[in-house]
């Protein structure tokens, strides 16, 4: 799976975790540019993508993360 599809895949859950259509799921884009992102929401959009692409996260991994870009990266390496 290549950037542009996970980014495409992204966009779908973010859409339905944060029931916002107009976030721009970019590389820079962390939980400080989202309104509504705190804890709860933030294990919700893991959960989706997990199940969405198939893989598990580990702690450190989530924990590691500082953005999407990082996100997509960590995917396309699991994926």
């Amino acid at each position: 799976m290549d950037e542009p599809q996970i980014y495409a895949q992204l966009a779908k859950l973010f859409e339905d975790v944060f029931d916002d259509d107009s976030i721009s799921v970019t590389p820079e884009l962390s939980a400080k540019d989202v309104d509504g992102w705190d804890s709860l929401t933030h294990i919700r959009l893991l959960l989706s993508i997990e199940k969405a692409f198939k893989i598990k996260f580990t702690t450190s991994e989530i924990g590691s993360l500082k953005n999407v870009g990082d996100l997509v990266a960590l995917i396309k390496e699991r994926a």
